[in-house]
């Protein structure tokens, strides 16, 4: 089992930046698409973005032209890359295999407040 481990949340302003970091604790990681996540108070999980394997990726409507996803297979990383960032973006992140399976981490909180 491939063991995730979310890093780099925190408290910005409205505008602000963040870069998350999703570790894999096997090189299998390579091989499959890996997403963000987030998870609002209140709300349910929802899909932010993902990467295939070979490097495409997809961002959801709320987050296009602000967030991007990459990843270095070599360190088996994911990244996502936060710009312009609103308070609405406050929630939990986890990355997870897309789709997503297994259990889920604990996450990093991102917070987006004056």
């Amino acid at each position: 089992q491939v063991q995730l481990v979310e890093s780099g949340g925190g408290l910005v302003q409205p505008g602000g930046s963040l870069r998350l970091s999703c570790a894999a604790s096997r090189s299998i990681f390579s091989i499959y698409s890996m997403g963000w996540y987030r998870q609002a108070p209140g709300k349910q999980r929802e899909l932010v973005a993902h990467i295939t394997s070979g490097g495409s990726t997809n961002v959801a409507d709320s987050v296009k032209g602000r967030f991007t996803i990459s990843r270095d297979n070599a360190k088996n990383t994911v990244y996502l890359q936060m710009n312009s960032l609103k308070p609405e973006d406050t929630a939990n992140y986890y990355c997870n295999i897309f789709p997503p399976a297994g259990s889920w981490g604990q996450g990093t909180q991102v917070t987006v407040s004056s």
